[in-house]
């Protein structure tokens, strides 16, 4: 039976369209269980009824014409109670309904699996037998499985359309969900784009001369540096300068010595140029897929795109030209920023990826293009989409295929407002974020990536309200020199002077390991990272603090920012250390400066423990990323329990309120730095507690000054007032959601206005 299930699952991922995946599994499934009879009823919720829609057994001109009232008989039971019934005999049981108009009245046994997808019951495959049977348990296991793989197929259907046009009722179109990762409506045709070399594939092989492999991969690797400075300065005509920086990123990351030397001494150590970039590239990304923050995990992409195209030089490969549509829907599992480049930026009209996420170098670029994008649409059957219309809805990372004409006229006329809206944004450029009644909340950047000569934001920002360090360390085989370091910290503090920096300390460890430096730990989210390993291994901290002290000489617009703070005693630690580099570098001569020192707030130790810190320090800084996932116990990047992910949830306001409560007693202020502080939404929140700042993306910032000049701050008290009443974060959402439509700006946070 293991076998068939294989072989029938393989024919259903292979099905043109809904109609054949159903007629394989009704015919397949009745022969391998060796039923008398195998149909499918799908659910169709709109108009509160189950339709056959196929079987192998029954009257065939049934299909389509037979519906039951929801609930009804017993697939209706199946459907409700969400699990299988299995009955010997049908016709004994006190909800069996006989539909005569299928013949079916001559059956006895009968098995009903529900198809279920993200917990709704879409339909139930039933099986039917003349004489009395009880189905045995691996036969109950099979057909429930078989039943998981008809989801994906009816999922589909219902958001191309397919469904429709099988059931010729005009029931409402479905939407695709995915994540947020470029705001904006695009509609045009999908063009599906694939990763041109397969590295996986590569087998190992010893090379004849060793010294000729090592050379075909510098040529390689010489090529490819050739490829992005001719994609960068293609773009450039799109995009502004401070956008171009992802471009230097993937040039660091691809002279860096871990790619570089790494691939070298593989083939070395006896393997060809292409067995070897291989190893180096799966070592190198699994780095990355390992950590817990999302904007790092995301650089595994970027690694093992560089890899495929290094390959697809070794491989001499010439791909043939893609035409694109004059509005191209760019399709693919996991897209690379060269594809997208590839894209004559006038036919590109938005993005779609099954995989990754808003912090991906992908949505990064598609927002610095102001192109929408839809990244983790992970249902998405990206082989039967080539050419189709499609709608992507890069507010809420919903994609419509083959969209009716209603959906695409209401998406047009959203499109046409969203343009209104964008144009109206520029227009506050280099304008303070002032509320109406006087008060100014600065608005900071949060950067840091590699090389970044520009960084997004750059012109609009207050200044940097985090720069991450973690990145100048992944890249490299060793630990970067203080020089090396100071090098680096000295280039932004210059580029933003006299506007502050806030430089975060290495914050490595458990979830983010170095190449150089592994740990293994069975429980990473609670294990060693942030000061801990710093406080562990002094001589990493004082090395860093004493780089980035170096590089403020001069320019005094330096803070510095401790990560994952959950006691006083490390911060009283940390300090001591700060000193200690500070008088060493005096005693050595330089001119330098004690800069103000902060914590940041992200374990919920430090949310109990706020005053104690706000006493000790200079500043507190909240990371609500992982204060809220602390808070919640919620792993935000985990499909299963994401839902449960939500910063509006009331533990998280009573929180920040804590933590601001604390601060206020030592007259210290405090900076939100995560999501939640370039959320429109929770612009109302923040600025009603009393935030004195905040820190966002580049993208953010715009909208989130839109809403700060567009309410005073005594109304942002009076909504604070109410969603502290609110006992879960669905009310929150509808109370900010209302209030935002009140000034007009529900265009902000979804399409139109």
């Amino acid at each position: 039976m293991l076998e068939s299930l294989r072989r029938i699952v393989q024919e259903v991922n292979n099905a043109r369209d809904l109609e054949q995946a159903l007629s394989i599994i009704v015919r397949r499934v009745k022969q391998a269980v060796g039923a008398d009879v195998c149909s499918v009823y799908l659910n169709d919720y709109d108009n509160h009824r189950h339709i056959l829609h196929a079987t192998d057994g029954l009257r065939l001109d049934a299909v389509g014409r037979v519906r039951l009232e929801l609930g009804r008989g017993l697939i209706g039971q199946v459907s409700e109670r969400a699990e299988p019934i299995n009955l010997d005999d049908a016709a004994n049981h006190p909800r069996y309904e006989c539909i005569t108009d299928t013949g079916e009245e001559r059956y006895h046994g009968f098995l009903g699996a529900p198809i279920i997808q993200n917990r709704k019951v879409l339909g139930v495959l039933v099986l039917r037998q003349r004489q009395r049977r009880h189905f045995g348990e691996d036969e109950v296991t099979f057909v429930m499985t078989l039943a998981s793989q008809l989801a994906g197929a009816i999922t589909f259907a219902r958001t191309s359309g397919e469904l429709v046009r099988l059931q010729d009722d005009g029931i409402p179109q479905r939407f695709l969900p995915g994540l947020a990762a470029s705001p904006g409506i695009g509609i045009g045709h999908a063009v599906v784009v694939y990763p041109p070399a397969d590295l996986d594939a590569v087998p190992d092989r010893r090379p004849e001369d060793l010294d000729a492999e090592a050379e075909e991969f510098r040529r390689a690797v010489r090529e490819v540096a050739g490829d992005l400075d001719r994609f960068a300065s293609r773009t450039q005509v799109h995009l502004r300068v401070e956008d171009m920086a992802l471009f230097d990123a993937w040039r660091l990351m691809l002279e860096s010595d871990t790619l570089i030397d790494g691939t070298l001494s593989r083939i070395r150590a006896g393997n060809w140029a292409p067995g070897a970039l291989r190893e180096t590239i799966a070592d190198h990304a699994r780095v990355f897929d390992a950590m817990d923050d999302a904007y790092l995990r995301e650089r595994a992409s970027d690694v093992r795109d560089l890899g495929r195209c290094i390959l697809m030089h070794l491989q001499n490969r010439d791909t043939t030209p893609i035409q694109y549509a004059s509005h191209t829907i760019l399709v693919g599992e996991e897209i690379s920023a060269m594809q997208i480049a590839d894209v004559p930026r006038e036919k590109l009209a938005g993005v779609v990826s099954t995989t990754g996420s808003g912090s991906s170098h992908v949505g990064i670029l598609a927002r610095g293009m102001g192109v929408p994008a839809a990244m983790g649409v992970s249902d998405l059957p990206v082989s039967r989409v080539e050419g189709r219309e499609m709608v992507v809805d890069g507010y809420r990372g919903r994609v419509y295929v083959s969209p009716g004409p209603a959906v695409r006229s209401e998406y047009q006329r959203l499109a046409a407002d969203d343009a209104a809206l964008t144009s109206e944004l520029q227009a506050l450029s280099h304008l303070p974020a002032d509320t109406t009644d006087g008060y100014t909340i600065p608005l900071y950047l949060n950067t840091g990536l590699v090389s970044e000569s520009r960084p997004l934001g750059i012109e609009e920002s207050a200044g940097v309200g985090l720069y991450r360090t973690e990145l100048p360390f992944i890249v490299r085989d060793s630990f970067p020199s203080e020089a090396a370091q100071m090098s680096n910290y000295r280039h932004v503090l210059e580029l933003f002077a006299p506007r502050p920096v806030t430089i975060r300390t290495l914050d490595i460890g458990g979830d983010k390991p170095l190449p150089y430096f592994p740990m293994h730990e069975a429980n990473p989210f609670l294990g060693w990272r942030g000061i801990r390993i710093t406080l562990d291994h002094p001589e990493i901290f004082l090395t860093q603090v004493r780089a980035v002290l170096r590089a403020a000489i001069g320019l005094d617009n330096l803070q510095l920012l401790l990560p994952m703070v959950s006691t006083v005693g490390e911060v009283d630690d940390a300090l001591l250390l700060i000193q200690r580099a500070h008088d060493e570098l005096l005693e050595e001569g330089y001119q330098v400066r004690m800069p103000p020192v902060g914590v940041m707030i992200e374990v919920p130790a430090a949310v109990y423990q706020a005053e104690a810190l706000a006493r000790r320090v200079d500043f507190l800084s909240v990371g609500t990323n992982d204060l809220t996932q602390y808070l919640l116990a919620v792993d935000r990047n985990n499909p299963h329990v994401a839902k449960l992910y939500n910063e509006y949830h009331p533990a998280v306001l009573r929180a920040l309120l804590q933590i601001l409560t604390g601060a206020r007693l030592h007259g210290k202020e405090v900076s939100v730095c995560g999501e939640m502080a370039g959320d429109p939404l929770a612009t109302f929140l923040l600025l009603g507690m009393g935030v004195h700042s905040l820190s966002m993306g580049a993208g953010s910032l715009l909208r989130v000054k839109k809403v700060i000049r567009s309410i005073s701050r005594a109304r942002a008290r009076e909504v604070l007032k109410v969603a502290l009443q609110c006992e879960d974060a669905g009310s929150v959402r509808r109370l900010l959601l209302d209030a935002l439509e009140t000034v007009g700006l529900g265009g902000l946070v979804r399409p139109g206005r």
